[in-house]
């Protein structure tokens, strides 16, 4: 146990010992590296989202499932240096729209690994520290999220400026329940609108001063098309925060980036403007030249 941990953590713990005892020490390292805010921030999350026992319960048996799917996905592409052959709509069948898999595995799963895997909380400590902040200055009232996922990164928007406004996207109807509920735990359901859509398929003219887009690109066959979709969603004169996951052997992981030069790459080629950037490996690799998870995390903005 952590000493003098908040009553949610505790309890966290507490079920690790059952069914994901391996996770526990990621509980303590990330405790240890990131401090009290990291604390709140957990905490805050368990006890609005999952505030019942039993569905606490469920999120770790799903993040256990979910870190052991991702462990033997991950062996077979440090042999094998690639990700199995897999079209988009191929994907999207075996996990956007897997109702079972979906709720019990991969988004109580992603949630959990944004605040137990180092690489993925220093994102959102990246996002905190230079692209809120942006947004508060600006005066932006409104913003975009395209891919919600688990709404984390919609709803700590939300969380950090009450004036805001949002609208997320996703094709996964699966994503958009959890994501509602997710902000709707907090309060934020009135300031927030959910939407399917895919933007490539949209010929909507609304465009939005702010854009995020977090670990999707990887998860397509033409990130440059997409790419060129979030551009079009973005007024002149926005920003955008996209990330992107690397070397990482998901599920529903297409597009393999190798390096963080990669995806800058195809950032320019879709006519965007890297302002800043922030890269981080998940951990040090077993051997020299072996390929870890990482992820990049970009503020962008429209050339012009």
């Amino acid at each position: 146990m952590l000493p003098n941990a908040p009553a949610p953590i505790a309890k966290l713990l507490t079920m690790m010992e059952s069914s994901a005892r391996f996770a526990r020490e990621s509980v303590r390292r990330a405790a240890a590296e990131f401090g009290p805010a990291w604390e709140a921030d957990l905490s805050a999350m368990l006890q609005n989202f999952y505030g019942s026992d039993a569905a606490l319960q469920d999120a770790v048996k799903g993040y256990a499932a979910f870190v052991m799917d991702s462990m033997r996905r991950q062996k077979r592409f440090e042999q094998e240096l690639s990700y199995p052959a897999k079209t988009y709509a191929e994907a999207a069948a075996e996990v956007y729209y897997n109702d079972d898999y979906m709720r019990r595995q991969y988004l109580p799963g992603l949630l959990l690994s944004h605040y137990l895997w180092t690489h993925h909380y220093q994102q959102i400590e990246y996002f905190k520290g230079f692209f809120l902040p942006w947004l508060q200055r600006q005066g932006v009232d409104a913003f975009a999220e395209v891919g919600v996922g688990t709404g984390i990164y919609s709803r700590l928007a939300l969380q950090a400026l009450p004036h805001l406004r949002g609208t997320g996207l996703d094709i996964s109807p699966l994503s958009l329940e959890f994501t509602g509920a997710h902000v709707g735990s907090f309060g934020f359901g009135p300031r927030y609108a959910l939407r399917q859509q895919d933007i490539l398929q949209s010929d909507s003219p609304e465009q939005y001063r702010a854009v995020i887009c977090v670990e999707v690109l990887e998860h397509l066959e033409d990130p440059v098309a997409f790419l060129v979709g979030l551009k079009k969603l973005t007024a002149p004169g926005g920003r955008l925060f996209v990330t992107a996951a690397l070397n990482a052997a998901h599920a529903d992981h297409i597009y393999l980036y190798g390096k963080p030069e990669e995806v800058i790459a195809h950032v320019e080629a879709a006519g965007l403007h890297l302002e800043h950037s922030f890269f981080a490996n998940a951990y040090a690799p077993a051997k020299p030249g072996l390929p870890v998870p990482g992820a990049l995390a970009m503020v962008l903005t429209v050339k012009g």
